[in-house]
């Protein structure tokens, strides 16, 4: 293992997967992370049949940016143009890193390289092939409040809720109901019961799902339309 001191520490296992050193997590599956992608945060928002100009992803923890490639990739294999994504981030990598953890996913490199040519860990604004994207930087319990927008659909990422409780908090939670769309949906990786009950608290249908890989479970959910 390699560790770097940047962002409270970085540990790489099996040469590229980045564990964050902060919250002992790794930021996407040891076995497929893009294979983890698609079946927790694409599929469980049932996308991209979903997917029209203007939809709009908002995502709690972007992390290495993968599940944003991952949604660039599955607007442009369904022909969607000017779809719409946000996300939320605390705790950027540095620019270096961000390649590192990328470099893996060899199908991804036509998205892949706006990214990193965009990316400021301060935020940013970038067009990710079909996909209008903007990182705000800051405590999610700040700004998801503040944001003026609603998604359609949402990428809970954050690290895990025994890891990282501060994002799964129930007042959080509730701010994420109270800027989703009629109809929209969201889907994390956690099947936390604290978690689940919060976002039905939230106005959620919470149902708990297969999860992927190692994990036996995970949660989506529809607000009513």
């Amino acid at each position: 293992m390699q560790q770097s001191d940047q962002n409270g520490g970085l540990i790489w296992r099996d040469g590229n997967v980045p564990v964050s050193a902060r919250f002992d997590d790794p930021y996407y599956s040891l076995d497929d992370g893009l294979a983890e992608t698609s079946h927790v945060f694409l599929d469980g928002n049932d996308l991209p049949a979903r997917l029209r100009p203007g939809f709009q992803v908002a995502e709690l923890g972007v992390g290495t940016g993968l599940n944003l490639l991952a949604l660039a990739d599955c607007a442009s294999g369904a022909g969607v143009d000017g779809v719409r994504y946000v996300g939320f981030e605390a705790f950027p990598l540095e620019a270096g890193d961000l390649a590192r953890a990328l470099a893996p996913f060899s199908g991804l490199e036509a998205f892949r390289e706006p990214l990193l040519a965009a990316w400021d860990p301060a935020g940013f604004e970038a067009r990710i092939g079909p996909v209008s994207a903007v990182m705000i930087r800051g405590d999610a319990r700040d700004t998801v409040p503040a944001w003026q927008g609603a998604a359609d659909a949402w990428f809970l990422d954050g690290f895990a809720p025994a890891r990282n409780p501060e994002l799964w908090q129930d007042d959080l939670m509730a701010e994420v109901g109270r800027h989703t769309a009629p109809g929209g949906s969201f889907a994390t990786y956690t099947a936390a019961g604290a978690v689940r009950r919060a976002l039905a608290a939230a106005g959620f249908t919470v149902e708990r799902r297969p999860g992927y890989g190692r994990k036996r479970h995970m949660s989506a959910g529809r607000m009513p339309a």
